[in-house]
């Protein structure tokens, strides 16, 4: 793909990745959030943010199967945007939740296991979206390369997250495991396949 196409693919991504938030936003003024619109809006931020992740991390693997390497330049914008999700996910859960009461909400964060999960998962990505640039690219060098290899550890984390979460129906949860799963295995595959031919 040349630059313009790439521009467009681009484009295409932050058309797709405002449609989950214009949604919740014209629910809300619809008044047609649910029964419980705090879980909702917690639920849909919280999905986004693993489904931007996945894609992120979708990448490689397509240049694995494919040989095609134009899509990868999309990989740091999908990543901004699970951040982008997964902060809105954190922050109902600490604005409209809890109300900044961070006294409920450690108490919380130490009962429920998944809760501590999430959080950590969160706290994970802080670092990657912060050096997600070529200054910090630049002047991090090797240590870049070994910072963002946490996604795989953040990816594990959400996941399990999901699961905890999840009381009756696992399906949902599930899905996203399988898909995870196959990502990781496709990597995993190509790396011991390279070191096969190197030997």
């Amino acid at each position: 793909m040349n630059k313009k196409q790439i521009v467009f693919a681009k484009l295409a991504v932050w058309i797709f990745a405002f449609i989950p938030l214009i949604r919740i936003f014209w629910l809300g003024f619809t008044n047609n959030l649910g029964a419980n619109p705090i879980e909702f809006i917690e639920h849909s931020t919280g999905t986004w943010a693993l489904v931007f992740l996945l894609l992120s991390l979708a990448m490689t693997p397509i240049r694995l199967l494919t040989k095609q390497v134009w899509q990868v330049q999309l990989r740091r914008l999908l990543g901004l945007w699970m951040f982008f999700y997964a902060s809105l996910h954190v922050l109902t859960y600490i604005w409209l939740d809890f109300g900044f009461l961070f006294d409920e909400m450690v108490l919380d964060v130490i009962e429920h296991p998944r809760i501590l999960v999430g959080f950590v998962a969160f706290v994970l990505t802080i670092p990657l979206a912060v050096t997600s640039n070529q200054y910090m690219m630049k002047k991090l060098k090797t240590k870049w390369k070994t910072l963002h290899k946490t996604v795989y550890l953040i990816a594990i984390l959400a996941v399990l997250h999901f699961l905890l979460l999840v009381k009756k129906d696992l399906t949902e949860p599930i899905y996203y495991t399988i898909a995870l799963v196959l990502l990781l295995g496709i990597r995993v595959f190509y790396h011991y396949k390279r070191k096969a031919v190197m030997n």
